[in-house]
């Protein structure tokens, strides 16, 4: 049985596809450089029988061609991310049991080095791009289809698994909700390691037929002048992305923002999730562009669960109702649902919600309670929409997008030679949502400073999970099983916070 995405695009024919820094592309070239990508895979096999395939690529058409030929090969496609220091990409390739490494000649250094250290068969997406095309496999819409790593309440990234099956009912959702058709045309700037990025905006669109204009990375230069040239119709970004469009539009001279809040208006939707939305970079930029965001609530596990409506009010602070096809019930500590207005843990199941941790069946078990996945998010039902209020677990961290595990980066900080005690907390951030925060007991007093962590960090950590504030303590406040009280933590951030400005001011 042929993946339904693959033999939907077999209908778009010369339509645009992908637009990157590598050329225009239509469905009929993805679907040859794809079946490329397979045969060079598959190497002679009949089926990769879900093989893992781990690559690296940044965003473009040569991540598109590689994930539709591992999926068309019969692999597991395992996205690597490009802000990933060698030692997260190695444990990724290791923990996923790889068995082929592909990279984009931009990153073949590390990864050879990563691939021969274990010996992996290892490709550059050139090379396999122009593989000639042998008989391909049928692959079922049950069997595994990607890995994406997550940060969960263990110290270290939980692989989730999606089936071909799980990742058409996360798109076709997005695609009922909200609209989309072969006449749309969206802007894509997010990490594709992300469900986001991967499902959200590349998956939608080339389920749709429409067009996927890729930017290998954020620039809010670049983003303006692309909104500013015309022909988009979508756009979804992360708070932090809006956050830093707001800044450059108040950068630019008068005439220039004319310009700018003039091209915006060619855009049917824009819309923002992964992390809260802060009401006043909503009002900001409603001010700026005419928009009012559509913010949703989803997680890699399951997809997109609850989102605004796309004609209808959208209310800031809420992200509005379950989508089609998603099952979710709000459940309070006992177990029960809660009484209105009273707030409890999101469950969802339903064909969106993955099949387990990538060999962690206890952690997978752990999860779900009759056949409903537990989110860790508390929300409240109001008005017939949902307020998500926070998570169940103190130890995850949403900044820009991404969750972060304050265990993992704990115990990365507690390798460094003068840190002898470390406890790390979030902090509420107007642009990222939440910033990395790391309280320390140093072995010297004095003898640490943020910007010496923070380069000391850069070799162990993705960018994204380094610490952006630092408070030296003589002693962690704990409790008296000696566990350490993250809330009394986040107090001192904050008050500290307050000393800062008030000092400044």
């Amino acid at each position: 049985m042929p993946i339904p995405l693959i033999e939907r695009a077999k209908g778009y024919g010369d339509r645009t596809a992908v637009i990157a820094d590598e050329g225009v592309f239509t469905y009929a070239q993805l679907l040859a450089d794809s079946a490329s990508v397979a045969s060079c895979l598959l190497d002679g096999a009949a089926d990769l029988e879900e093989a893992r395939v781990a690559f690296l690529t940044p965003g473009g058409y040569h991540y598109v061609a590689t994930q539709w030929g591992v999926w068309r090969a019969g692999g597991v496609a395992v996205p690597l991310a490009t802000s990933h220091p060698k030692p997260e990409l190695a444990y990724m390739i290791e923990d996923s049991g790889a068995a082929i490494v592909v990279a984009h000649p931009q990153y073949e250094d590390t990864l050879r080095e990563l691939a021969e250290e274990h010996g992996l068969r290892f490709l550059l997406t050139l090379d396999i791009l122009e593989h000639p095309e042998a008989t391909l496999p049928d692959v079922a819409p049950e069997r595994r289809a990607m890995i994406i790593y997550t940060s969960g309440t263990t110290n270290r990234p939980k692989g989730v698994v999606s089936t071909h099956a799980n990742i058409q009912a996360q798109m076709t959702s997005l695609v009922e909700a909200w609209g989309w058709t072969g006449d749309d045309h969206i802007l894509h700037v997010l990490p594709l390691h992300h469900i986001h990025g991967i499902v959200n905006v590349l998956g939608c669109a080339l389920w749709s037929g429409a067009v996927c204009d890729m930017l290998p990375a954020f620039s809010a230069d670049a983003v303006w002048e692309r909104i500013e040239r015309g022909g988009l119709t979508l756009f979804m970004a992360v708070p932090t992305i809006y956050a830093r469009l707001v800044q450059a539009w108040n950068a630019a001279p008068p005439e220039r923002r004319a310009s700018m809040t003039k091209a915006c208006a060619g855009l049917r939707l824009m819309v923002s999730g992964s992390a809260a939305l802060p009401v006043q970079t909503l009002e900001e930029w409603e001010e700026i562009s005419g928009h009012r965001l559509l913010e949703r609530y989803g997680m890699t596990e399951i997809g997109m669960a609850l989102s605004n409506p796309l004609n209808g009010e959208r209310r800031p602070g809420y992200v509005g109702t379950p989508l089609p096809g998603v099952g979710l019930r709000l459940v309070d500590e006992n177990g029960n649902a809660p009484p209105e207005g009273s707030p409890g843990e999101i469950q969802v199941h339903g064909p969106c919600v993955f099949i387990e941790y990538w060999n962690k069946p206890e952690a997978t078990a752990s999860e779900f309670v009759d056949g409903w996945f537990k989110t860790g998010d508390v929300a409240v039902l109001e008005d017939g929409a949902y307020r998500i209020l926070g998570r169940s677990s103190v130890d995850i961290i949403k900044t820009g997008g991404y969750k972060v595990s304050a265990l993992e980066v704990e115990d990365v900080l507690r390798e460094h030679p003068d840190i002898a005690e470390c406890a790390v907390v979030a902090m509420e951030d107007i642009e990222w949502g939440e910033r990395v925060c790391a309280a320390l007991v140093l072995a010297r007093h004095g003898a640490l400073t943020l910007e010496q962590l923070r380069d000391w960090s850069r070799e162990r950590l993705a960018p994204y999970k380094m610490p952006s504030r630092m408070i030296e303590l003589a002693e962690l406040p704990r409790n008296a099983m000696g566990k350490v009280v993250k809330p009394d933590l986040s107090k001192l951030f904050t008050e500290t916070e307050k000393e800062t400005q008030t000092a400044a001011g």
